[in-house]
């Protein structure tokens, strides 16, 4: 984590943005008036700041995704995971990562922003960072189409959950925790349909052609200091 008090280093400067812009947030969402504001209240010289951001507020919202990742990520790696199943490790790096934001109301804008067209793919990239983050976090090693599946897969759950979350009123969001079990117990299910077909000969084979296909394609291997949720990733 850059140190935000050295107004000198570019990442401490982009830090120092996000802390100003997010009290705005809740008043203005993550808008060109927020981000001048947070110009003002940082102390960033406003050249330096459109350096740093050029697509202003946008920047600083993806940038503030991308500190929850880190943030869900330091709290993984803190949590011994030894006794726990793959799904309960699921479910806690997904509740980690949305306990990580704090700030529901920035979530809320920060979703209308990415429902934008102009700005859709980029939400969609931030949250399939999140999934393969996770995933790589837990130590998952696959190569084939089950590395796509699996992130698409958690993408969706993260997503759904999120959502939900946004309009839970309960204790503790205790009702979005049931539901992010209820989401993963589907992916089991998935999953287990999945062995089956693939344990099946007749299945086997009339899915052979599509199968083959999609399993052509591989996922980009990293060198190890390009491993997702390290500092500078993407």
């Amino acid at each position: 984590m850059p140190d935000r008090s050295d107004h000198s280093d570019p990442s401490a400067q982009k830090e120092a943005l996000l802390d100003a812009i997010l009290p705005h947030v809740a008043f203005d969402g993550w808008s060109q008036a927020a981000f001048r504001a947070a110009i003002a209240d940082s102390g960033v010289p406003a050249p330096v700041a459109h350096m740093l951001c050029p697509r202003g507020a946008v920047d600083l919202a993806l940038a503030w995704h991308e500190r929850g990742d880190r943030v869900m990520l330091e709290r993984l790696a803190a949590t011994d995971l030894g006794a726990l199943r793959i799904r309960d490790r699921i479910a806690l790096a997904v509740r980690l990562r949305i306990e990580a934001a704090e700030d529901r109301e920035a979530v809320r804008r920060g979703v209308t922003l990415f429902a934008l067209p102009p700005y859709a793919a980029d939400g969609a990239r931030a949250i399939w960072n999140t999934a393969d983050r996770i995933w790589n976090a837990l130590g998952d090693t696959s190569d084939d189409i089950n590395w796509y599946s699996k992130r698409s897969i958690l993408s969706g759950v993260y997503s759904s959950t999120v959502l939900y979350w946004l309009g839970d009123q309960s204790a503790g969001y205790q009702a979005t925790w049931a539901f992010l079990d209820r989401r993963i117990e589907d992916v089991m299910r998935f999953e287990k349909v999945k062995g089956a077909v693939n344990s099946n000969p007749l299945f086997r084979t009339v899915f052979a052609g599509p199968l083959w296909a999609v399993g052509k394609v591989r996922p980009p291997r990293r060198a190890p200091d390009d491993m997702p949720g390290r500092r500078g990733d993407r």
